[in-house]
C-alpha cells in the first residue's frame, strides 16, 4: 500500500473522492484536528495563529514520516520543525498552487527525485476575470462613479472603451492566453513577448504580434495596458525593471497576476505617483502581506489584493480533478500520463 497525506486543509467530500481512485493500492489519511481552521473557501494554510495540540504533534509527525504521497506542502510546526524535514520517504507531492518553482528550491528539492505536479491551468479563468477587472475599472472610471454616487451627484460624463487598445502580456502560457483571448473578443490589438526557444506562434496565444525578448521595450511603447503572468526564476526576476517601466507608454494600466519579484516595486510606485503608469491592479508584490507602511496603500489609482484573485470556489475541485486523475496514473506506473509535472529547471 502507498501512503497518501492530505497535509493541508481540504473539504471532506474532495477526501471522499480521493478515498475512491483507489482503495486496494492507497491508503489515504487525513485529520481535519491536525491541520488549522480555515479563514476561507479554498484556504490551504488555515488561521496563521494555529498552533498544533502537543497531544496530536506525535499523529502529524508519524503521519509525514509514512508518506509516499503528499497532498501540499505540510506547514510547519510552531516551532519551525515538522514540515517536508520529516517526509523523508516522500516520492510525490501535488501542490495546491501553480508558481511553486521558488517553494521547491527552497525546500531543498529542485535536485531531489522527488516528483512534483502542480494545479497549473485551474487559475486561468479567475485571474482572466481580475485582468479584466483592472482595465474596466480605469477604462470605465468606475472609481469616479462611485464618488458621483456617494455624493448623489448627476453629471454626465466620457468615459473609455477596451476596443482599439493595445493589451500586452508577458508570459503567454495558460493564463496569458487566456487574458490575450479575452482582450480579442473586446476588440482590442494583442502582443505578447515570446521566450527565448518557444516554438508558439502568434496565434498559438491569440497574439496579433508576437515580440522577441529583445524587443520588449519596443512593445512595451505601444502598450495600453500591460499584464504580468509570468513564473518567477532567476530569468524573470525584476524584468520589469525602471528602464522596462521608462519604456512604457505613458498612461497605460499595469496588471500584475504573476509574482511580486518579477517587478522593481519602487520604479512602479513611482511611475504611479508620477501617473507615468495611469492605474495598475496588484494582486502579488514583493513582500507579502503588503507591509502596512507601503505607499500602495493609499495610491487612488491602485488596486490592492491580497493575493487572492485566483482563489474562487471551486477551486478545490478543480486541483482534486487534477489530483484523482495524476493518483491514477501513478498507481497504474502510467507517469508520463499525469498532468501538470514541474520541470524543475525552468521552475514551472
Amino acid at each position: 500500500m502507498l501512503n497518501l497525506f492530505i497535509s493541508t486543509p481540504l473539504e471532506r467530500i474532495h477526501v471522499d473522492r480521493i478515498r475512491s481512485v483507489a482503495p486496494e493500492a492507497v491508503n489515504v489519511a487525513y485529520d481535519p484536528a491536525l491541520l488549522p481552521p480555515t479563514r476561507y473557501t479554498s484556504d490551504h494554510k488555515g488561521e496563521e495563529t494555529f498552533a498544533r495540540p502537543h497531544s496530536l504533534e506525535e499523529q502529524w509527525r508519524t503521519c509525514l514520516a509514512a508518506a509516499d504521497i503528499l497532498f501540499d506542502f505540510p506547514q510547519s510546526s510552531a516551532d519551525g520543525t515538522g514540515g517536508m524535514s520529516l517526509a523523508q520517504r516522500v516520492k510525490w507531492i501535488q501542490t495546491t498552487s501553480s508558481g511553486v518553482g521558488q517553494t521547491v528550491r527552497k525546500l531543498g528539492l529542485q535536485d531531489s527525485d522527488v516528483l512534483i505536479t502542480t494545479a497549473r491551468g485551474i487559475h486561468a479563468r479567475p485571474l482572466t476575470e481580475f485582468v479584466f477587472l483592472g482595465l474596466l475599472e480605469h477604462f470605465k472610471q468606475r472609481r469616479h462613479l462611485a464618488r458621483e454616487q456617494s455624493a448623489h451627484h448627476w453629471e454626465r460624463y466620457c468615459g473609455d472603451g477596451l476596443a482599439g487598445k493595445t493589451l500586452a502580456v508577458i508570459g503567454a502560457g495558460g493564463v496569458g492566453t487566456q487574458v490575450l483571448a479575452v482582450g480579442r473578443a473586446f476588440g482590442m490589438r494583442t502582443v505578447a513577448l515570446s521566450r527565448n526557444g518557444s516554438a508558439k506562434t502568434a496565434e498559438d496565444v491569440n497574439a496579433d504580434e508576437l515580440f522577441p525578448p529583445a524587443r520588449l521595450h519596443d512593445m512595451l511603447g505601444a502598450a495600453d495596458a500591460l499584464v504580468l503572468s509570468i513564473p518567477h526564476t532567476p530569468e524573470t526576476e525584476h524584468l520589469i525593471d525602471s528602464a522596462a517601466i521608462a519604456a512604457l507608454k505613458p498612461g497605460a494600466v499595469f496588471v500584475n497576476v504573476a509574482r511580486g519579484q518579477v517587478v522593481d516595486e519602487e520604479a512602479l510606485i513611482e511611475a504611479l505617483e508620477s501617473k507615468h503608469i495611469a492605474f495598475a491592479a496588484l494582486d502579488v508584490f514583493q513582500t507579502e502581506p503588503l507591509p502596512a507602511d507601503s505607499r500602495l496603500w493609499d495610491l487612488d489609482n491602485v488596486l490592492v489584493s491580497p493575493h487572492s484573485a485566483s482563489t474562487v470556489t471551486a477551486e478545490n475541485r478543480m486541483i482534486t480533478d487534477i489530483f484523482c486523475h495524476n493518483l491514477r496514473c501513478y498507481v497504474e506506473g502510467r507517469l508520463d500520463d499525469m498532468k501538470n509535472v514541474l520541470d524543475k529547471e525552468r521552475m514551472y
